[in-house]
């Protein structure tokens, strides 16, 4: 199986083709240490598409501000970085990623197929009173929801610190543990640190599987292809309000959309490639 950044960047080139070699406006960056808002960089295009990349992985943050700052992409091919994220690179990797992702918010617009926004910031995995939901990354903020619904979770994590066990909720290093899930939602960091096809293999019994967060603004083709049924991302719809929050360290949710792309309502690249 073709490793998925090699999908990914195969498809930037193809975008980047159709959209006449879009270039980079800025790279944004948030202050340092500012909470939640800081997990992400944002790469601007210069009709205004942003794209989104977690930048909070080992080895990327310090040397990515390091690296470029906020001006040390401006006027590049966003196809130039999108090819670096395949490679080894863990800044390269996230600079490449968020190009992916704002080629795809600009093509997303020039064929006027904006995904539809969507208030569920669960990829519409649905939780019910009884199942087993299997959760990648810990999502603070979404636990209260499967709660709510009468499920209990199990979230795989890496960070040793985070492993614990209550009635209803299970934090795990193990994969094996989400076996027996019924759905599960990821992180989109997945496709950034390449465990996708392994945490895919280990939920292989889950009847539904949703990527979700800032950085899933990409097109899904490749995601669908490997059994992923939605994917969960954001849009920038007030940019100069978001700007001014994100640069600031500020909460910026409120000048983003959010949106759940699924594959019974996905139109494929090539509809979106051939639009006039």
């Amino acid at each position: 199986m073709q490793p998925i950044a090699d999908l990914y960047v195969d498809l930037a080139a193809r975008i980047a083709r159709r959209l006449g070699s879009p270039r980079v406006r800025a790279l944004h960056l948030p202050p340092p240490g500012a909470a939640k808002e800081a997990e992400f960089c944002a790469l601007e295009l210069y009709d205004g598409s942003i794209g989104f990349s977690y930048i909070q992985l080992e080895g990327t943050e310090a040397p990515l501000r390091e690296r470029y700052g906020e001006r040390g992409v401006s006027g590049m091919d966003a196809v130039t970085l999108a090819r670096g994220f395949a490679g080894g690179d863990p800044v390269a990797r996230a600079i490449g990623f968020a190009a992916i992702n704002a080629l795809s918010q600009q093509l997303f617009t020039r064929a006027n197929r904006a995904p539809p926004a969507s208030g569920d910031p669960l990829g519409a995995i649905d939780p019910r009173q009884g199942e087993h939901i299997g959760m990648i990354g810990l999502f603070t903020t979404l636990i209260p929801a499967i709660r709510r619904a009468g499920a209990r979770l199990t979230v795989l994590e890496l960070k040793p610190g985070l492993v614990r066990e209550e009635a209803d909720l299970r934090v795990t290093l193990d994969p094996a543990e989400l076996a027996s899930c019924a759905k599960i939602v990821s992180t989109c960091a997945v496709i950034l640190n390449d465990t996708l096809d392994g945490v895919l293999s280990a939920c292989r019994n889950a009847r539904y599987f949703a990527v979700v967060g800032p950085t899933a603004g990409c097109v899904p083709d490749p995601l669908f292809a490997r059994g992923v049924d939605t994917l969960g991302g954001r849009r920038v719809v007030e940019r100069e309000r978001f700007l001014e929050a994100f640069r600031g360290g500020g909460k910026w949710g409120a000048c983003t959309r959010r949106y759940v792309v699924a594959r019974g309502n996905y139109p494929g690249i090539e509809r979106l490639l051939a639009v006039p």
